[in-house]
């Protein structure tokens, strides 16, 4: 029964001290409430504008409202963010699902999280869908009603596999992948998906990005600091690392660490002289640039008097070079003799198929010369989803070559090689990322429309025929084209440290003339990785190298320090044998590698427990790992892997920082070896 107070007499009871009505009173320490709860709320958000304190805003999506509006790059809370808020250093990346150069540069961003971590660097992702990649702006508006719904942990989650799917990009995947990443209101993302509630936020993204002088993807800024392109770890490295300590200046001269931001992004747009972009060598835009790119013994298509040389790294299952080949064919058609094409294997390493088609391509021309791999080559764009090794073997058959042949070339990796010296020479010249071409040495990257072609190639037809008017012979036009043209980089050198221990673990022949320095962390995901590789380098070369160990667990590595000590007790006890020995089982349990996982290492090696305990517990090993990192320090390494390839006796290597494909150490070590001799 509900009590009539409207009318009912007021009883003494019922009043408060003073004959107050209880009810007023109660009404009137409400409103008391309320406006604290204004007044402090209002104190609240003006320290948060005035950098006092931050907001805990990590989660994203709704979790609390930011905005650095006043940045000439601005960001805000309604654009995904990893990192935390008030990180001194912020990397706003412009990014697109469906290219082959974001997509390959995510690892890269993955190894700058792991080295810096969410307290140093933000990540802050923008939308910049390029026009010629149809399914890129519907992925880019999934991913914005992903974080909608779900905030940043949810919209991480679906990029991650977003680009790991990129072949498979379409409404039905971008609903699972958002289940799978935690969004529950699924109705409403097919909803907002059909009626493009999300096309806005894209396009303003893209139109950010314009106003910011960017035309590509992926692009970054660092701290306002513009990087082109998917660049290795160390350019990023570098800016990150010089904005760092500029930002810690700062903060200790007193700018609260949430104006850090804007003010650095002010303070570098000032600094920044108009031309650097344009005059940076990564700009994909540059075709001007003459690059002396060899033809060697690849595969070609046309006549060796032609006059205008297309140069094409290319992957079997690539879907962008499959859409390039009827332009390639008009132009093939339309110019006649007077172009030809050179073939470059690119195998790209998430395409699972393109190596093995790699193999049976150069298997058939090995047997059917330049006009069967042309054929070949032909088959397997003609149908990109049947690549099995029934498929290839079927292909090439049809066009003469040995069945029995090819599917041993493909188990066998027999014209590995050939595939491996076209990588390095993509590397070499900035090729990295499927099609990319060289029109008489200029370079022109990506898928595109058939005019951007003709242009270049119709420039190169006049300058050839101006040297052949001159006597140069049409066969020798391309390389007096390119003679003068870049070539590729020289490899980095780096001094042998002076302080480099020299009784660390060891493998491979203690005698050879190369000697592999690695510089490791047994907790890092990036030196797991690259273990394969370094196993397949120690059976390809034998005991023409030797491979030394040297410790580095990075801080950011909570279980690093006690694996390396583990590590070095195994060695103490039982040498280099135990030491590889656990460094596998490490290695191969990178998620197992705590104080109870190592012990049970420890007895499956049967070594002494007591000391063990004792050499863990104590930290007995550390001014061993001390002088590894301080050898590092010493010569600017930073990071793991690291790696210093030393030719016989020199006082310098020549230096590999971070995660590469086979090829890159490949190519040093040939260059290593021959310099031994």
């Amino acid at each position: 029964m509900v009590k009539d107070t409207k009318n009912a007499p007021v009883s003494p009871s019922d009043q408060g001290p003073g004959g107050v009505n209880t009810g007023v009173a109660i009404i009137g320490f409400f409103l008391c409430f309320l406006a604290g709860v204004a007044l402090m709320w209002g104190y609240y958000q003006h320290r948060i504008r005035s950098g006092d304190i931050t907001a805990d805003l990590s989660s994203g999506g709704s979790a609390g409202a930011w905005d650095d509006s006043d940045s000439p790059i601005p960001v805000s809370s309604k654009d995904p963010m990893w990192g935390k808020r008030d990180a001194p250093v912020t990397i706003v990346m412009w990014s697109d699902f469906q290219c082959p150069y974001c997509s390959r540069v995510e690892p890269t961003l993955q190894q700058v999280k792991d080295a810096y971590g969410p307290d140093k660097v933000r990540i802050v992702w923008k939308n910049f869908p390029l026009s010629f990649h149809q399914n890129a702006k519907p992925a880019a508006e999934a991913a914005v009603g992903v974080f909608e719904l779900g905030g940043n942990d949810a919209f991480w989650k679906w990029h991650d596999t977003a680009f790991k799917n990129q072949q498979a990009l379409g409404t039905d995947s971008y609903v699972k992948w958002a289940q799978d990443a935690g969004v529950k209101d699924i109705a409403a993302l097919k909803a907002g998906l059909d009626g493009h509630k999300w096309a806005e936020k894209v396009d303003k993204d893209a139109n950010d990005g314009k106003a910011a002088g960017m035309s590509g993807t992926p692009a970054f800024f660092i701290n306002g600091v513009f990087l082109n392109g998917a660049q290795a770890f160390d350019a990023y490295k570098k800016t990150i690392d010089q904005e760092l300590q500029k930002a810690q200046a700062k903060i200790a001269a007193g700018t609260p660490k949430a104006r850090i931001y804007a003010e650095m992004t002010r303070e570098n747009k000032k600094n920044t002289p108009p031309a650097a972009k344009a005059e940076d060598p990564k700009n994909e835009d540059d075709t001007t640039t003459i690059y002396k790119v060899p033809v060697d013994k690849s595969p070609v298509l046309g006549s060796p008097n032609a006059l205008v040389t297309i140069i094409e790294f290319s992957d079997f299952q690539c879907p962008f070079c499959s859409r390039v080949e009827p332009t390639l064919k008009a132009i093939r058609d339309k110019y006649g003799d007077k172009v030809r094409l050179v073939w470059k294997n690119e195998p790209l390493p998430f395409h699972n198929r393109a190596e093995p088609c790699a193999e049976a391509a150069m298997e058939v021309r090995a047997e059917k010369g330049d006009k069967g791999f042309w054929a070949m080559h032909d088959a397997l764009f003609a149908d990109q989803k049947a690549q099995a090794d029934d498929d290839l073997v079927k292909y090439a058959t049809d066009v003469g070559a040995n069945g029995d042949k090819v599917r041993a070339a493909i188990a066998n990796h027999t014209h590995k090689n050939e595939i491996d010296a076209d990588n390095e020479t993509s590397t070499d010249y900035g090729a990295q990322g499927t099609p990319n071409f060289f029109i008489n040495g200029r370079h022109l990257v990506g898928m595109l429309p058939e005019e951007k072609f003709d242009k270049i190639i119709d420039e190169e037809i006049a300058k050839a025929q101006g040297l052949v008017s001159k006597g140069t012979k049409p066969s020798d036009v391309y390389a007096e084209l390119t003679k003068d043209g870049k070539g590729p980089p020289a490899p980095e050198l780096k001094d042998v440290p002076a302080n480099l221990p020299a009784s660390d673990p060891a493998r491979g022949n203690l005698k050879a003339k190369v000697t592999v320095h690695e510089w490791s962390d047994f907790q890092c995901p990036f030196c797991g990785r690259v273990e394969p590789t370094m196993q397949q380098l120690m059976k390809d070369y034998g005991d023409r190298i030797k491979f030394v160990w040297h410790d580095m667990p990075l801080p950011m590595h909570a279980d690093a320090p006690l694996a390396a000590q583990a590590g070095r007790e195994a060695f103490a006890q039982k040498g280099p044998s135990a030491f590889w020995a656990i460094h596998d089982k490490m290695f191969g349990n990178q998620q197992h590698i705590k104080r109870d996982d190592l012990d049970g290492y420890a007895r499956d090696l049967n070594l002494d427990m007591d000391k063990w305990k004792a050499a863990l517990d104590g930290s007995t090993h550390g001014a061993e790992i001390d002088a590894d990192k301080s050898a590092a320090t010493s010569d600017g390494i930073s990071g793991t892997p690291a790696f210093l390839i030393v030719p016989g006796s020199a006082k310098q290597g020549y230096f590999i920082s971070g995660m590469k494909d086979y090829g890159a150490y490949r190519k040093l070590l040939e260059r290593a070896l021959a310099e031994s001799k």
